[in-house]
């Protein structure tokens, strides 16, 4: 059994060909998380899970890029009644591309935190050139509930978010941006596998478009740079999405 703790394949990239998607994800034993972006893509996400039923899961929230569509508490606590919801995200900062507005970024994060915490679920954090900022929000709040998705900060920016308690998500974007000195130095019990598909394919898969069976690739990547088997990775990561997301 292999998790992917973040995917998006209630999006429209796999409109055309989702049932022969999920039979492969099944053929591999593979379970999957389906991560909001905004309200509709959230309650897309939870009927995709629902309609697939045992092994599909979902999260509920407004992605940081999305700051024009208002954060409407109430309507995701109306979400989160589904026993499919085992999250709130994704949410976080994004400072990569101007222009944004970091003030207007975390007057919809931070309520989010709150949600989480009121529903007593962890976060999917997505953070893109914020991790300083995400990381004084985190420490001045207290929380140390989640994971950081697709995680490209620093080994310095890892040990913090480590000491919290917060995981890290580690998919396809290795093959793109260097992080193999913090998968290296941080031990496997702080490490979920996801793909972020259909986004951040990893190199050697045969489409452009990512998938969850396409995690064997980064699962292959890690093990070789930490001199251990994919059989151990895929086992222990696996346990750390159980114990997080309570599946």
């Amino acid at each position: 059994m292999t998790i992917d703790t973040h995917s998006h394949l209630q999006f429209d990239a796999y409109k055309d060909d989702i049932d022969d998607v999920v039979k492969r994800i099944k053929a591999e034993n593979i379970q999957c998380i389906n991560v909001g972006t905004s309200y509709q893509s959230s309650k897309d996400g939870i009927l995709f899970a629902e309609k697939h039923s045992e092994g599909f899961y979902a999260a509920i929230g407004l992605h940081p890029t999305d700051v024009d569509e208002p954060f409407e508490p109430e309507k995701y606590r109306e979400l989160a009644k589904s026993k499919k919801v085992v999250a709130v995200g994704e949410i976080g900062l994004d400072f990569f591309r101007p222009p944004f507005d970091k003030e207007k970024q975390k007057q919809i994060f931070i309520p989010q935190l709150d949600l989480a915490k009121e529903l007593n679920l962890p976060v999917i954090l997505h953070c893109r050139a914020a991790h300083d900022e995400v990381i004084e929000i985190l420490q001045s709040r207290g929380e140390k509930h989640g994971v950081v998705h697709c995680f490209t900060g620093t080994l310095e920016q890892a040990k913090k978010y480590i000491t919290m308690g917060f995981y890290l998500g580690i998919n396809g974007i290795i093959f793109k941006f260097n992080i193999d000195e913090v998968i290296k130095n941080i031990g496997l019990e702080h490490m979920l596998l996801e793909t972020d598909c259909p986004y951040l394919t990893p190199v050697g898969a045969p489409t452009k478009r990512n998938e969850p069976i396409f995690m064997k690739y980064t699962i292959a990547k890690i093990a070789a740079l930490k001199n251990i088997s994919e059989e151990e990775v895929i086992e222990k990561t696996t346990k750390n999405a159980r114990n997080l997301f309570k599946i």
